[in-house]
């Protein structure tokens, strides 16, 4: 027999047996909902019922009494999974499996359904956009945004194992002043091709541009405050010059040749703000110069992107230009739909949508998770003249998404909580109900370097190709340290496969809500909670069933009576449950946990018990068949999170 969940199988087992019992023993009452809860401990068994406290209080009777009343009545001849049910504690029904029935159907099934073990395919599959990265054209993506790709693509791998048909999207944010700045700067130095890496070129402009414009802007606002005789007016610009001076100091001695040669540039014109900010406007109306300007610099950096994570083996299946929602009528019609409301008003020459009225209005309070007294800001729509915002123009991009998907899921940070909240309410506004209640905003925390403090205006930020390729560095020198025999060849190998996937551990392996620490001790750490630990107990799985050289003929599962046998047995087949829930509570991190805690027992039984050299044949051949296990559902569970299951290490 093969189950792709043999733990549910023992599960569905007991609840029935349970359910039978009721039946024959307490016939009065109304058949209860039945739920059971693994034990802390195997030797109390592995699923208990406190079902019995619950009934006490309805009968007026004892728990422990009503639980031996139960137990007394339950029939296992059914039941080829139950080996033993008894009374626990003050009144719980505690149910033991039969190992030796419940190891051949977990090892079997893991044998053979191999790297198709544990992904339990839904029986409501859907149509998903996973919204991931996303992060704007105007730098080489950074460690403290790279954490969004590495949870996105472990979301839409796992919902897509899950049986959902799964759309990656990057949503390119190429509209507002920001992409203006840079393809200003890069418009001055006549739109020169890359020397180097493309976003990182394209970084450069972007950091030298916006020094440069604002000193130009700051000064221009002390002469106004001196002619205006405005003392606090002029303290403050005097302030924020010297702050940015600092900063014009640091890039000029960094990027000399391009300092100098934006520098003459743009002091040619009068007012450099009202060039970008021409630009901005050109852009947005879908004037041709401005859009062939703007897109060519934005498709540098995407060119750099791409490069990036390919590295990681992260792929998009569509890349969604926000200037192109602009472009279109629909903007406009989601400007025209919300006006139409009772929840859109002018206030000091702009729109502004009261999203709090519409919660009140309309009950939501509770479908969004607010308490009573939560009151949510009103969102400005757009600007007064007449561009939008950006999160007017990601209502329109949602409905879109809503046209080819029935869930939508967008990875973003928790600091654009507040406005992914006010695009839900806005959708609720507009008679979009079903796409705001399966519009998913998958918030993250923040990644930190201790001692290290980013800074974009003095572009001061460590890229994540430089992680990546610090991180194979390192682990380079570790292989060498422990396999020195290895090839050159066979040392970089595993070295590339090592450090990139310690990066994408570390950065999912957390809960979400959470900030990740980042630290090469923590990263790197072959003994413990890293990729490359849990890298090493596969390839260490792997060396054992080569040496033994032999599939298992005779394996007598019924001698796999260690209780870390056992455990581990227990924990194969709880892989399918585990995987399930991190799907439907969009946990990944949940999948890095199980990969340490599943290594972390392998490790344990192998120093503890002979694997090859077992007592007897059919003693070796049945921990080499829990060895394959092991290192199939390592491959699997790794697979998850896009992390490499090595052979050798």
């Amino acid at each position: 027999m093969v189950s792709q969940n043999p733990f549910d199988l023992f599960r569905q087992e007991c609840q029935t047996a349970l359910a039978n019992a009721l039946n024959n023993a307490l016939p009065e009452i109304k058949q209860p909902t039945i739920t059971l809860n693994k034990t802390p401990n195997i030797e109390y068994g592995q699923l208990a019922s406190s079902l019995c406290f619950e009934l006490a209080k309805k009968l007026g009777q004892k728990p422990l009494a009503l639980a031996q009343q139960l137990v007394g009545a339950v029939d296992k001849s059914g039941f080829g999974l139950i080996e033993k049910v008894a009374p626990a504690g003050a009144g719980y029904i505690n149910f033991h499996v039969n190992f030796a029935k419940f190891s051949a159907l977990t090892l079997e099934s893991v044998k053979e359904l191999g790297i198709e073990y544990g992904y339990v395919k839904t029986a409501d599959p859907k149509k998903i956009i996973v919204e991931h990265t996303s992060v704007n054209p105007l730098h080489p993506i950074h460690i403290g945004q790279a954490r969004n790709p590495m949870l996105g693509d472990a979301i839409a791998r796992i919902l897509q194992y899950r049986g959902h048909e799964v759309s990656r999207h990057y949503y390119i944010d190429d509209v507002g002043r920001q992409s203006s700045v840079v393809a200003y700067g890069y418009a001055k130095l006549g739109r020169p091709k890359p020397t180097e890496k493309a976003d990182l070129f394209v970084g450069k402009i972007y950091t030298v541009t916006s020094c440069i414009v604002e000193i130009n802007r700051l000064k221009k606002a002390r002469e106004l405050a001196i002619a205006n005789n405005s003392f606090d007016d002029l303290a403050k610009a005097n302030k924020e010059i010297d702050e940015w001076m600092s900063i014009a100091v640091e890039l000029k001695e960094k990027f000399p040749v391009l300092f100098e040669a934006l520098t003459v540039e743009i002091n040619q014109d009068q007012d450099p703000e009202e060039e970008i900010n021409s630009l901005n406007r050109a852009y947005e109306s879908g004037e041709p110069k401005a859009k062939q300007l703007v897109r060519e610099v934005s498709d540098l950096c995407l060119e750099g992107f791409k490069e990036t994570m390919k590295r990681v083996g992260v792929t998009y299946d569509s890349w969604d230009w926000e200037s192109d929602f602009v472009w279109s009528t629909q903007v406009n019609e989601v400007l025209a739909k919300l006006k139409a409301t009772q929840f859109v008003h002018i206030e000091k020459g702009v729109l502004e949508f009261d999203a709090e009225k519409v919660v009140q209005l309309l009950g939501l309070k509770a479908k969004l998770g607010l308490s009573e007294n939560n009151e949510v800001p009103p969102l400005t729509l757009g600007r007064a003249d007449g561009t939008t915002l950006y999160t007017t123009r990601d209502i329109a991009y949602t409905l879109w998404k809503f046209k080819q998907a029935q869930k939508v899921i967008n990875v973003i940070g928790m600091e654009q909580s507040l406005a992914q909240l006010q695009l839900k309410i806005a959708l609720y506004a507009m008679d979009y109900s079903e796409y705001a209640q399966n519009l998913v905003h998958f918030a993250y925390n923040l990644v930190t370097l201790p001692g290290y403090k980013m800074s974009s205006r003095r572009g001061h930020y460590i890229t994540f190709d430089e992680v990546l390729s610090e991180a194979v560095q390192r682990a380079y020198e570790e292989v060498s340290k422990l396999s020195p025999l290895l090839s050159e060849e066979e040392k970089c190998k595993i070295a590339n496969f090592v450090g990139l996937g310690a990066v994408r551990y570390a950065l999912v392996d957390v809960d979400p809500s959470k900030p990740v620490v980042f630290t090469w001790e923590r990263v790197l750490n072959f003994e413990t909670n890293s990729a490359p630990y849990v890298q090493y107990t596969h390839a260490r799985a792997c060396s054992i069933l080569r040496k033994a050289a032999r599939e298992p003929e005779k394996p007598a599962f019924a001698l796999l009576t260690e209780k870390l046998e056992r455990e581990l047995i227990l924990n194969l087949a709880g892989f399918p449950d585990t995987f399930i829930e991190a799907t439907e509570y969009y946990k990944p991190n949940m999948i890095a946990d199980y990969t340490n805690m599943l290594a972390d027992k392998f490790n344990t039984f192998y120093n503890a018990y002979p694997v090859i050299k077992a007592d007897s044949q059919e003693l070796s051949d049945a921990r080499i068949a829990l060895t394959q296990a092991i290192k199939t559902v390592l491959h699997n569970a790794l697979n998850l999170i896009g992390v490499v299951a090595p052979e050798k290490m």
